[in-house]
């Protein structure tokens, strides 16, 4: 891990919920003092407080180590504020529907921000009965691929895992499809809108 909490975010959390320093310390089972070294940079929390102090504060472990909390504004719970992490040492794909601390390898992963399709990221979307067939023109090597692709709506988000030297292409359900979304390992996130897409070449 290359990250641990600082006695600047223990110190900011604190005072945001109106604690003194001998009351965290009286909720944690240590002294004043070493909340004081902790917010000094003179110490840090040994690893078996950290929980106890992300209770505490009503903040996951993760939050508390990244010092980003993340307020829960997505009450609607609505997909169509989808976003992306990939993990650049494994290849893991995270979908949150909001705003989210992820970490995966130690590494806190920023959300992809995805671009309009171009000329090296053309994407063929057909209507056949009930799915969008989606295709993407695009090489598959195993050095520049496509990683996956994901249709969005509303209520759904339906992703397909594409591999190299495998084939760039998926099926979705139609159904409140708003949002078509695909991953190029070199060159990021892309997006289009299904409608727009459909019988281009």
């Amino acid at each position: 891990m290359n990250q641990y909490v600082t006695g600047t975010v223990i110190r900011e959390l604190r005072e945001k919920n109106r604690m003194t320093q001998l009351q965290l310390a009286e909720r944690l089972g240590v002294s004043d003092k070493t909340v004081s070294k902790w917010e000094t940079g003179k110490g840090y929390p040994d690893i078996t407080l950290l929980e106890p102090i992300a209770k505490v504060f009503r903040v996951s472990v993760t939050e508390l180590i990244s010092g980003n909390t993340v307020q829960n504004a997505n009450v609607s719970a609505n997909m169509m504020r989808s976003k992306f992490h990939v993990c650049p040492v494994c290849g893991n794909v995270i979908h949150s529907m909001g705003d989210a601390a992820i970490h995966c390898h130690g590494i806190l992963l920023a959300p992809l921000e995805a671009e309009p399709t171009d000329e090296q990221h053309l994407i063929l979307i057909e209507r056949v009965e009930d799915e969008y067939y989606v295709r993407i023109d695009h090489s598959m090597t195993k050095e520049h691929y496509i990683s996956f692709t994901a249709a969005v709506s509303s209520d759904k988000m339906q992703l397909v895992k594409l591999y190299p030297e495998g084939n760039a292409e998926a099926h979705f359900k139609i159904r409140g499809v708003r949002r078509i979304f695909f991953y190029c390992n070199r060159d990021g996130l892309f997006s289009i809108d299904p409608v727009k897409g459909i019988d281009s070449p």
